[in-house]
Formats: C-alpha cells, structure tokens, sequence
C-alpha cells in the first residue's frame, strides 16, 4: 500500500508541475463545473484502481475509469482542462499540440501493464484520441522497431522534450516502468507523426556512433536496475542533454539487472542531426575535473528539488578536488544469491 501511495503521488505532483502552465481560459464556468463533476468520478475510480488490494476490483476500475475519462475528454475543449487530481500522470508537449495519458494497472508483483492515450490539441476543440496498447510483455526486442499505438512500449511518461529536424517535430518521451518485482526500468522514447497524423513511435534516433565501442542504432533506450535505487534519468535544459545515471552491478555480475545500481558518474544523450547522439562519460565530454550538472542534479525526476542530490554533489566535488586522480568505486561484493532471483 505504502508503494501505490507513493507511486500515486509521484502521479499527481507530476500532473500539476507540467499541466499547470499548459492550462488555458478556454471553457466556460458551466463547462469547467460538469468537468469537475466528471473529474470528482474519476478520482474515486482511480483511486480504486491504484490502490484496491483486490485484482478484480482493480481492473474493474480500469475499465470503469477508461469509459469515464472518454466521456469527460469528448466534451468540446476539454485539452484545456487540466485533470489534476487523479491518479495518473499527464504530460504536454511543449508546443501544446498534445498531451499524453500513461497509468498502470497491476495484476500481481509479476504482471504490471500500462495504459495510455495522446488527446491532441483540435482547431476545433472535438477530441481526437489515441489509445496506446501496451505490447511489452509479447516482444522480446523492444529496442529495435519503430512502432504504432496499438504495439506500443508502455511507460508512465514524465517529461516531453522538443527537437526538430529537417523541419519535422520529434517529441522525446522519458518515462518510468514497474518492470518485475526485482527491477524497474526507465524508457527513452520518441513520438512523432506521419504523414497521416498517426503517431509513431520509435526509429532510428539512438545512436552511439560517437563510442569507443561501437553499438548499432537503437529505436528507443532504455535502462534496467535494481528496485530499491534510484536513478537520475532526464533532461537538463541548461545543458541541452539527457543525463543517466551509469550503472553497475553491485554484486559483480551485470548480466542480471536487479544488481545494477549508479556508480556517482553519468552518461547523456546529445540531440545531433537528428539522432539522440550517446556520451559515454558526461564528465569527460562537457565538465572541468571537480565539476558536476548542476542543474541535472537540483532536481529529481518529477521536477522537485532534490536536496539529497545536492549533499551528494557537494560530496563528489569536495572528493574530486582532494584528489586529482580518485581510484575506480567499486562496491564492496556481497555473498552472491544463489538460486532463483
């Protein structure tokens, strides 16, 4: 319960930090109050689907929520309300031309399915919808194929980031994934919109051809870690990257994800002719020796400041400036598990 709690209010702080500024006087005092009725209905349903300790209530309440939320998005402008208390993350382009709907529904610690729908931001204020269908769970290689709504890579998506290339828009989602009851994942996507407006995601935007070792290009990026850490995974605008924590297993066996944890250094991402262009050592690549993302580490993955990352830094600054050439971390190496996970 304490896990759902969080996760919900994760949900809901993102919501209010990115749709606040996006929310626009376009409907009417009537219209806002049979919204508010609707989003009061909404948040006791939802609340239900995060939170029931029942499997079938919980995905009664999914079914029941998606038709609800329908309703409530066909009324005319509803992009411009803003939905704020439930219990799902919403996030908006920053051009405005869409936001995004991600959720999860959870059958069990093994099964974990996401929900999502893009509602585009209409001339004329009607809704047009586009439900995603998570196909995680019946792909094996979920890094190399561009895909549709209807085989999408589910993610509870917070933060949308903005590049164009050749005059076209790509929209780089960032997003958090309940992966197994060993290790959560977190996902760099890309979205953008053919010819006919339907939405793709993935292609060929991920690129390490600046590495040392060479790596093909990806469709989409992801990393795998141990449940109980924490990672830094998003954009810092000053910058102009995407910054990720680097991992490794604390056990000495990287072939097994739930071991991974940050190591104190970062790899990023460069937007570049249109790719995501790795960076194998942040540091190396855009800092002085003793100098640290500022930005990136001020806050964390919903926006908040970070005070914990900020003592960090402060830690790591004052370490490298003691010694010019620090010895490799390595973890001290716990008895490894032995059977099953």
């Amino acid at each position: 319960m304490t896990k759902n709690f969080i996760f919900s209010f994760l949900l809901l702080s993102l919501s209010s930090w990115i749709g606040g500024s996006v929310h626009a006087q376009r409907l009417s005092a009537t219209v806002v109050r049979d919204l508010t009725i609707k989003e009061d209905s909404l948040k006791a349903v939802s609340r239900k689907m995060v939170f029931s300790e029942n499997t079938g209530e919980r995905f009664r309440s999914d079914s029941i929520f998606i038709k609800t939320l329908i309703r409530a998005l066909k009324t005319p402008n509803s992009f411009y309300f803003p939905f704020d208390s439930i219990n799902i993350s919403k996030v908006y382009a920053p051009d405005s031309s869409f936001r995004i709907f991600t959720w999860q529904i959870k059958k069990d610690e093994y099964v974990i399915l996401q929900r999502g729908a893009i509602q585009m931001n209409t001339p004329s204020g009607d809704l047009k919808l586009y439900p995603l269908f998570d196909n995680s769970m019946f792909t094996s290689k979920p890094m190399d194929s561009a895909r549709t709504a209807q085989n999408w890579i589910g993610a509870i998506y917070y933060r949308i980031i903005q590049k164009a290339h050749k005059g076209k828009n790509y929209y780089t989602l960032i997003g958090f994934d309940d992966f197994n009851v060993n290790s959560n994942k977190k996902w760099m996507e890309i979205l953008h919109f053919n010819e006919t407006g339907q939405p793709v995601f993935g292609g060929p935007f991920i690129s390490f051809k600046d590495d040392s070792l060479k790596r093909p290009t990806l469709s989409r990026y992801s990393i795998e870690y141990k449940k109980e850490a924490k990672t830094f995974f998003n954009y810092d605008p000053e910058l102009d990257l995407i910054i990720v924590d680097h991992l490794i297993s604390e056990t000495d066996e990287p072939e097994k994800p739930f071991t991974l944890v940050p190591d104190g250094d970062y790899e990023a991402f460069r937007w570049k002719d249109g790719q995501w262009v790795h960076i194998d050592k942040l540091f190396h690549e855009k800092l002085k020796d003793g100098e640290f993302p500022k930005d990136a580490l001020l806050y964390d993955d919903a926006g908040n400041i970070n005070e914990s990352k900020l003592e960090e830094a402060s830690q790591k600054t004052f370490n490298k400036k003691s010694n010019e050439k620090p010895p490799a971390k390595k973890p001290a190496t716990p008895p490894k598990k032995t059977g099953g996970n």
